[in-house]
């Protein structure tokens, strides 16, 4: 079979996609960042970074470092705010060819619903990733995302404020990620997005300081994937149908169909896209030719098919 006789299109609850490779949210900055790239309209969608309601100007350097197989940041949900980004950085993301999902935050559950009401009033916005799952801000997201029912009631209310569907990304530091995947669903989640980075930290052992200025960060890449892969097939074995978009060390085609086969729909191309800016569009080639080399005619037909 060719390449070309792969079937990419997936459906991530009632989301079309015409293929299941995205760029995941923080790592692909609002898409003009990465001009000239003609392939990247081939994208199945853009996860933007995370949006609030007011600008944030982030945590104080230095915020970012490499590590062992992965990268540590401490960015803090630095954004232009709601406003700006509606007005300065969507108009380019319609203009891209690829479905468009705002990631989203707030302080607090007001400002949470407020974000999910007016990002959804947004023309080309096909989707909202709502992060309740960052862990290295004081405020906001983590503090929802551990708990089950406090996650639950807040994606209730944003789902309810939201024109487009909801999709909740997860923190992977809790005790029981199918416990809180399954509130948010209850909730009434479009989909869940595993996982957000795991707290780290990083130390310069010659200066005999932290290398991140917040002293602890999110580590990405790699080193996070067998953790990732193993709470999407958690969560999957679970709920089977529930829509689940893979991020976490996804770095080939090979990587993207792993997560397909532990259950994903769709995944995201993350801390890859730092080293290579193409990384996404060579994924896609790449778990195209590995569908047709395995004689898989439906990219879909990879979901959930692991044989334990």
């Amino acid at each position: 079979m060719s390449a070309g006789a792969v079937d990419m299109s997936v459906t991530m609850g009632t989301v079309a996609l015409k293929n299941p490779v995205m760029t995941a949210s923080g790592t692909f900055g609002y898409a003009a960042e990465f001009r000239g790239g003609l392939r990247r309209r081939r994208l199945g969608g853009r996860v933007t970074k995370g949006i609030s309601l007011r600008p944030r100007a982030g945590n104080p350097a230095p915020r970012i470092c490499e590590t062992a197989a992965g990268m540590l940041n401490s960015i803090g949900l630095a954004n232009v705010g709601l406003e700006a980004f509606a007005a300065e950085k969507m108009p380019y993301l319609r203009s891209c060819g690829a479905a468009v999902v705002v990631n989203f935050f707030g302080e607090d559950e007001s400002e949470y619903v407020e974000c999910a009401a007016r990002l959804s009033e947004i023309p080309g916005v096909a989707a909202l990733e709502m992060n309740i799952s960052c862990p290295n801000v004081k405020k906001g997201g983590i503090e929802f995302g551990r708990e089950p029912q406090a996650a639950g009631r807040l994606v209730r209310e944003c789902v309810a404020a939201a024109h487009v569907p909801v999709w909740v990304k997860l923190t992977p530091n809790v005790t029981d990620i199918v416990a809180l995947a399954g509130a948010c669903l209850d909730a009434g989640a479009g989909g869940l997005s595993l996982v957000n980075t795991l707290r780290g930290m990083a130390i310069d052992a010659r200066a005999r300081r932290p290398r991140l200025a917040t002293k602890f960060g999110g580590l990405s890449g790699p080193a996070i994937k067998p953790v990732a892969l193993r709470m999407v097939y958690e969560v999957h074995h679970a709920f089977p149908e529930a829509p689940i978009s893979a991020i976490g060390g996804v770095a080939s085609g090979e990587d993207a169909a792993e997560f397909m086969l532990a259950g994903a729909t769709t995944v995201q191309v993350g801390t890859q896209s730092f080293v290579e800016p193409d990384a996404a569009v060579r994924v896609l080639r790449e778990l195209e030719e590995f569908c047709a080399g395995q004689g898989v005619a439906r990219v879909l037909d990879l979901r959930g098919v692991l044989q334990d």
